[in-house]
């Protein structure tokens, strides 16, 4: 049977415009019968927005605060427990919230709020790779996880959707932990695929009016998508965005061909039933994607020097640099990777490319777009 997504228009964030079109989208899924299924009387629904980092109301690098309204006004009418949360890769969840606009929404509808600080140790017995887990403590005792991803690309993994959205909940600066533990795009996947079974994710309403292109997740450009994908199941939600800027092949970004070839979810566009607008009319022409890289050479020892003539690696933007040192802060492999040396009268990195995992949580977080996804000469061959 075919996975059901509702994809639709949206043009503006205009928060009663949103609520009509999300009410649209579950009619579509299967109206009141299927949201009440979706959240039983008296459930405990978590909100998952993605709140990356401490960033200005409207911006394309968090959720936004009108479409998270949008969605508190409609799930209200089925729960009277309703609360949000998330943790940011740096700096305070409260104060992400307090300034993406999301905290003052949470207030004037009665909202909880929980920062993810809380943590509770769990197993998943039946893991692809991971089976013992630290996560935010609310996420994995939710009667109700709804997802609210943003539609953007993403240095490490090229797309960050609903499946990536749910890193937030492993609190604060264990992420940089996973980031050495899973040092490479298949491992990755397979920990996001598993950390999505473990807090039982049941639905995603991705943000995607303003999407994000480019150096993203955080210092991309803001790219007009007017759309809003819903669904139950994560990996179908993400093959649809992915096919609104031009992936032809989901399986083309790790976490959707190892789910695919675990059967964790849907990947397939012939195993997606889409409904609402049709996904080629609304394609973009010219969406500027994150490079797509594949670890061809696997990830042995032996193999670093070839990896290394063609991995795409974190570049320095000298001029944008304003040596705040996030990028060392932020390095999950420090001090092995990052160095502050003096260049050009301030303070930059240097990286060393052998001991680099290619995390790219440097470009990430840098607070300033100073860093992107550099491509060799070698690997841009490879990979045109």
């Amino acid at each position: 049977m075919k996975e059901k997504v509702a994809l639709l228009r949206c043009a503006s964030y205009d928060v009663d415009i949103i609520e009509e079109k999300i009410k649209e989208g579950f009619s579509l899924l299967g109206g009141e019968k299927y949201i009440k299924d979706l959240i039983p009387f008296g459930s405990k629904v978590l909100l998952k927005p993605n709140l990356l980092s401490v960033e200005e109301e409207n911006s394309p690098v968090v959720t936004n605060h009108a479409f998270f309204e949008a969605v508190v006004r409609v799930i209200k009418d089925y729960t009277d427990n309703l609360i949000f949360g998330d943790s940011p890769g740096f700096g305070s969840s409260e104060k992400a919230a307090q300034k993406a606009g999301l905290m003052d929404v949470a207030k004037r509808y009665g909202v909880g709020f929980d920062p993810f600080t809380e943590k509770v140790s769990a197993e998943l017995k039946e893991a692809i790779l991971v089976k013992n887990w630290d996560v935010a403590k609310v996420a994995y005792e939710a009667d109700v996880l709804i997802s609210l991803p943003k539609l953007k690309t993403h240095g490490m993994m090229y797309f960050t959707g609903a499946v990536k959205n749910q890193f937030g909940c492993v609190p604060g600066t264990q992420k940089a932990l996973w980031h050495t533990r899973m040092n490479n795009g298949d491992n990755f996947s397979k920990m996001l695929l598993d950390l999505n079974k473990l807090v039982e994710t049941d639905f995603a309403i991705m943000d995607g009016i303003i999407a994000m292109e480019g150096n993203g997740p955080k210092s991309g450009t803001p790219k007009k998508m007017d759309s809003i994908i819903m669904g139950e199941s994560l990996t179908a939600v993400d093959s649809t965005a992915l096919g609104l800027i031009g992936y032809e092949d989901p399986r083309e970004v790790p976490q959707y061909r190892i789910a695919h070839e675990f059967s964790w979810g849907k990947v397939l566009p012939e195993d997606i039933l889409i409904l609402g607008e049709s996904l080629d009319e609304m394609k973009a022409k010219d969406f500027k994607k994150i490079r797509r890289t594949n670890e061809i050479f696997g990830n042995s020892n032996g193999m670093k020097f070839i990896k290394n003539l063609i991995a795409p690696y974190p570049k320095l933007l000298h001029e944008k640099c304003i040596s705040c040192n996030r990028c060392y802060e932020v390095c999950p492999e420090k001090p092995r990777v990052i160095e502050m040396v003096e260049k050009n009268g301030k303070s930059v990195p240097v990286f060393d490319k052998n001991t680099c995992i290619r995390c790219f949580c440097c470009q990430e977080l840098c607070p300033v777009g100073a860093l992107e996804v550099g491509e060799t000469l070698l690997g841009k061959m490879i990979y045109k």
